[in-house]
C-alpha cells in the first residue's frame, strides 16, 4: 500500500505525519505550512522519532473502538467530544475512543508513536493535525519554551507582542499591522516562547485557524476576496458556523450572533497567503507588548499605562482543559515550566509597554500601531 507523509520541524520539534490516504498528509502540510516548515517526505526517509500514523478504515476504527469498550476505562472531553480513555496496559498503551466523532488512538508514549483511525477522511485529517501539533507542543514545552496568549506579528526580526482578553483587539492589532504595514503574522491567538541566550526572548508561531468576524472582514478589505473564493468552491475551515458561509455568499456583512457569541469565519493559515496576501513568519524576537482596547467609532490614540503580564497570559493549567494530556504527548504544564514562565515574564517586563485605544478604521488603527512600533525604535 502507498503511504504519504508530511515532515513539521520547529525548533527542536521534528514530527512526521504518516499515512495511505493522501489528503489526510496534506491536510497537515496545509495546515502548518510555513509556520513550521512542513513538507512532503518519503516514506522511507522516516527515522525514529514522533509519528502520528492516521488511517481512514471503518474495520480498524470498529476493532479499536471495541478493544476500549471491553476494557476499563474512564470518560473525558477531549477536543468538545466525549472520550473514552482505556490507561495504560501491561505495554504502556493508550487507547481511546470518541464514539461521536467514530473516532479511535492509539498512544504508544515510549516510543513516541500515535496511531488515529476513523470512518471519515475530514475528520481524521482534522484529529491528526491536532495530535501531530500537540506532539509538536510537548517537545518544544520539555525543551524549555512556554505558550503566551498573545497575538503576533515581525517585521525584521522582531516581533510585537498584542495581550488581552477575549474581544479586546489582539487579532485586529495583528492584522492590522499585516494588512497594511506588510508585517508578518506570526500567531493570531498564542505563541511559544523562550528565553534566549542574549537576554531576550524567541517567539515561535502556534499555527491554527483564525476567527475573523465579518465585520472585521469588510473593515479589512477581505471581504469580496473571500466572497469571490467561496463563490468559486473553496471553502474555509470546516469549524466555520455555516450561518457565516451563507452570509459571505449572500453579501451581508452585518455581525452574527448567537446566544451573546458572535460567529466568525475560520480562515485557514494557507488562506492568509493565498487569498489575502498576507506573509506567514517562522519566528523572531519579542520588541514590543501591545495592550488594545477596541471601542467602536473611536479614534485611535495611545490610552494610558500600560500594564505588566500575569498568570492569565501564559496559556497552561486550566485554561488548557480543551485538550488535555490524555496520550501522555506533553508530559508538562500545557503552558511550560513555571521557570520558564517566569523567566519570559522578567524578560518581557523590560521592554516597551503600550496601552492604546482602537476603532473600527483598520488604515487609522495601522497607522498608530505602526508608530507605536516603528522598527527603527526598537
Amino acid at each position: 500500500m502507498t503511504s504519504h507523509a508530511t515532515r513539521l520541524h520547529a525548533a527542536e520539534a521534528a514530527v512526521t505525519v504518516l499515512s495511505a490516504d493522501k489528503a489526510v498528509t496534506d491536510w497537515s502540510t496545509r495546515y502548518f505550512g510555513p509556520w513550521w516548515n512542513a513538507v512532503d517526505a518519503k516514506p522511507e526517509s522516516i527515522c525514529e522519532g514522533p509519528l502520528v500514523v492516521a488511517e481512514v478504515d471503518e474495520d480498524a476504527y470498529d476493532e479499536a473502538s471495541l478493544a476500549v469498550t471491553q476494557a476499563a476505562h474512564t470518560s473525558t472531553t477531549y477536543a468538545k467530544a466525549q472520550t473514552l480513555v482505556a490507561r495504560h496496559d501491561a505495554a504502556g498503551v493508550i487507547r481511546a475512543v470518541s464514539p461521536g466523532e467514530l473516532l479511535a488512538y492509539r498512544s504508544e508514549p515510549a516510543s513516541g508513536k500515535l496511531t488515529i483511525c476513523g470512518c471519515d477522511t475530514e475528520t481524521v485529517a482534522t484529529a491528526t493535525a491536532r495530535l501531530a501539533r500537540e506532539m509538536v507542543r510537548g517537545v518544544l514545552l520539555r525543551a524549555g519554551w512556554c505558550v503566551l496568549h498573545a497575538s503576533a506579528v515581525v517585521q525584521g526580526g522582531r516581533v510585537a507582542l498584542t495581550f488581552g482578553r477575549k474581544g479586546a483587539g489582539k487579532t485586529t492589532t495583528a492584522l492590522a499591522l499585516a494588512a497594511r504595514h506588510r508585517w508578518g503574522l506570526l500567531a493570531n491567538d498564542r505563541v511559544f516562547v523562550r528565553p534566549n541566550d542574549r537576554d531576550g526572548v524567541d517567539v515561535l508561531p502556534w499555527p491554527s485557524a483564525a476567527a475573523i468576524g465579518l465585520g472585521l472582514l469588510d473593515a479589512l478589505d477581505w471581504f469580496e476576496m473571500a466572497r469571490e473564493r467561496l463563490r468559486a468552491g473553496e471553502a474555509l475551515h470546516p469549524t466555520q458556523d455555516p450561518r457565516v458561509s451563507q452570509a459571505l455568499l449572500a453579501g451581508a456583512r452585518t455581525p452574527l450572533w448567537d446566544s451573546g457569541k458572535e460567529l466568525k469565519a475560520q480562515v485557514f493559515p494557507d488562506q492568509f497567503g493565498g487569498w489575502f496576501n498576507i506573509p506567514l513568519a517562522t519566528g523572531g524576537e519579542a520588541a514590543a507588548l501591545l495592550f488594545p482596547h477596541i471601542v467602536a467609532g473611536a479614534a485611535p490614540a495611545k490610552k494610558g499605562q500600560a500594564r505588566g503580564l500575569d498568570d492569565s497570559d501564559f496559556m497552561s493549567g486550566a485554561t488548557e482543559d480543551r485538550y488535555p494530556d490524555i496520550f501522555d504527548l506533553v508530559r508538562v504544564d500545557g503552558g511550560g515550566s513555571e521557570d520558564s514562565r517566569h523567566e519570559v515574564a522578567h524578560r518581557l517586563a523590560a521592554l516597551p509597554h503600550h496601552a492604546m485605544v482602537l476603532g473600527h478604521d483598520v488604515a487609522a488603527n495601522a497607522d498608530l500601531l505602526a508608530k507605536l512600533v516603528d522598527v527603527q525604535s526598537f
